[in-house]
């Protein structure tokens, strides 16, 4: 994870941890504008089927939080879906650094 800065380095930690806690399929972190971080995993229930970078986005959304930094996504997904590219879009604009990772945190 050389190519991380320390606080993008903390978003892998988090997101590993959220998956493996969870076993999720998908683990994510964001950093929002303000420094301070969410972590979620994929929510997948009968009645509700939420991305991880949607509960992230939903969180710091709910938290009054104005728009995100980075965002580090651990799975087996080669890119972000289209629903949660345009979550990222509409909340954080097109500046946002986006990681994808392997379920280990290897970056890919």
């Amino acid at each position: 994870m050389a190519d991380l800065t320390a606080e993008d380095n903390k978003l892998v930690v988090l997101a590993r941890a959220t998956r493996a806690r969870t076993r999720a399929a998908e683990g994510a972190a964001v950093r929002d504008s303000d420094g301070r971080t969410y972590a979620a995993a994929t929510v997948d229930l009968p009645s509700l089927q939420l991305s991880a970078v949607q509960v992230c986005i939903g969180m710091a959304v709910a938290s009054g939080s104005r728009g995100l930094e980075a965002l580090v996504l651990l799975g087996d997904a080669e890119a972000l879906t289209e629903p949660d590219a345009a979550a990222v879009a509409d909340f954080a604009g097109d500046t946002v650094v986006i990681h994808l990772a392997d379920p280990a945190g290897k970056l890919r």
